[in-house]
C-alpha cells in the first residue's frame, strides 16, 4: 500500500472522528425540551338536569317486494304521525331518524335464500320533562298505529348541552392549570406559556329509562308506560377532560 493510500485512509479516519465528536456535542449540549414542559390533564364534573323526555319508535314491515314493504310501512307511519298530531304535537316535532328497505335473507343448509323485503322506519318524538304525563298517550298512539316502542330516554336539549359543555370545559381547563402550577411549584419552577392543548369530548349520554324487552308490542307498551310514570328525572353527572402542555421555567 502506497503513501497516497495511507494518506487517504488517515484522512477518512480523522473525518469520521470529527463527525462523531460533533454529533456527540450536538446531542449533549442542545437544550432538552422534555425537561422543561409539564403535561397535565384537567377534569371537571357538573350536575345536569334533563329537560327532555324522548320516545323512540320503530316501524318494521315485511312484504314480497320492496315497494309493498315500503307502502305498508308508510301506512303505519302515517297513522302514528296522525295520532301524535292529535295529541297536540307539531309535525316538525316528529323526527325521522332512519329509513331503510332491504332484502330479507334466510340461511339454511342450502345457503342463503332471499325471502321478501323488510322496510324499517325509526321515529322519535320529544317532550319537555314538564309534559311527562303525556308519555302514556304517546306510547298508546304508537301501539294503536302498529309501531314498536324501542326505548325512552331523559335527554338534554341542544341548548342545555351547549351550556353544560361550556361550563364543564372551562372548569376542566382551570383544573389543568392548577395541576400544572402545583407540579411546577413542587420542583421550584413556575408555569410558563401554554404549548399545546387537546380538548376531549363532552361526556354526556342520554339516561335510558326504558328499552324494549322484545316480548311483544302490547307487553312492551305496558312496561314502557310503567317505567315512564315511575321514574322521575334527577340530576346526573356529566364530565369533561382537557389535556394541556405548559412550559415551566
Amino acid at each position: 500500500m502506497g503513501k497516497r493510500d495511507n494518506s487517504i485512509i488517515l484522512t477518512s479516519i480523522i473525518a469520521i472522528v470529527v463527525i462523531a465528536v460533533v454529533l456527540i456535542l450536538v446531542f449533549t449540549l442542545r437544550p432538552s425540551t422534555a425537561g422543561n414542559t409539564v403535561n397535565v390533564q384537567g377534569m371537571a364534573t357538573v350536575k345536569a338536569m334533563p329537560d327532555l323526555v324522548t320516545v323512540y319508535f320503530n316501524v318494521e314491515t315485511k312484504a314480497d317486494t320492496a315497494v309493498e314493504a315500503k307502502d305498508n310501512n308508510s301506512l303505519i307511519v302515517d297513522q302514528l304521525i296522525a295520532g301524535l298530531v292529535a295529541l297536540g304535537f307539531d309535525r316538525s316535532e316528529i323526527i325521522t331518524e332512519n329509513f331503510n328497505v332491504y332484502p330479507n335473507y334466510i340461511w339454511d343448509e342450502k345457503g342463503r335464500t332471499e325471502d321478501g323485503y323488510i322496510a324499517t322506519h325509526s321515529i322519535k318524538v320529544e317532550l319537555s320533562t314538564e309534559e311527562s304525563d303525556k308519555i302514556g298517550d304517546v306510547v298508546d298512539a304508537g301501539v294503536d298505529a302498529g309501531a314498536n316502542i324501542n326505548y325512552i330516554n331523559f335527554e338534554l336539549s341542544s341548548e342545555l348541552q351547549n351550556q353544560y359543555k361550556a361550563e364543564a370545559m372551562k372548569l376542566a381547563a382551570q383544573d389543568a392549570r392548577i395541576k400544572a402550577e402545583s407540579v411546577a411549584s413542587g420542583f421550584g419552577k413556575n408555569v410558563g406559556k401554554l404549548v399545546n392543548i387537546q380538548v376531549n369530548d363532552f361526556g354526556y349520554y342520554p339516561w335510558n329509562v326504558y328499552s324494549s324487552s322484545g316480548m311483544g308490542m302490547m307487553e312492551d307498551a305496558v312496561m314502557a308506560k310503567e317505567a315512564a310514570v315511575s321514574i322521575t328525572p334527577g340530576e346526573r353527572d356529566v364530565t369533561a377532560t382537557v389535556s394541556a402542555v405548559y412550559k415551566i421555567r
